[in-house]
């Protein structure tokens, strides 16, 4: 189990990461941790996308971190919505950053790093609306095998 290695603590930073990020945008933000990936890591973090309904999110915002710690495989994926608007190696960016943490074996800390820089490009392009802005989908850490 990935919670081997992410302890409570570890998950309770992500989630406090995942709430500042989207307290100024009305993009959607989750983790997934897992110990293996099934395959290439960006057609794994695809089908999760998918699982976890990232893709229903009305604006077409949301942002995927995607580790298998076993394997040290790592993607961070956008929906199509921001993708289209984001810097070149915008991702890339946020990869280099939550693996030089990743390398110190500082999970939480390279994962919450990541989050913050995508809630502040989320923020730019997705600002938080007022009126009838809610929390699309569960700010909780998800685990697979």
């Amino acid at each position: 189990m990935p919670k081997d290695t992410i302890t409570e603590a570890d998950e309770q930073l992500i989630q406090q990461a995942i709430r500042e990020a989207e307290r100024n945008t009305s993009g959607e933000i989750r983790v997934h941790i897992e110990n293996h990936c099934e395959g290439e890591v960006l057609d794994r973090a695809t089908t999760v996308f998918a699982q976890l309904h990232m893709h229903l999110t009305k604006l077409r915002n949301g942002v995927l971190f995607y580790v298998a710690i076993k394997d040290h495989q790592f993607a961070v994926l956008g929906d199509a919505g921001i993708n289209a608007i984001v810097p070149d190696r915008y991702w890339e960016d946020i990869t280099e950053v939550v693996i030089s943490h990743f390398k110190k074996r500082e999970y939480a800390a390279g994962l919450s790093k990541g989050i913050v820089m995508a809630g502040e490009q989320l923020k730019t392009h997705f600002p938080y609306e007022n009126k009838g802005d809610i929390n699309e989908l569960s700010d909780d850490v998800s685990f697979g095998d």
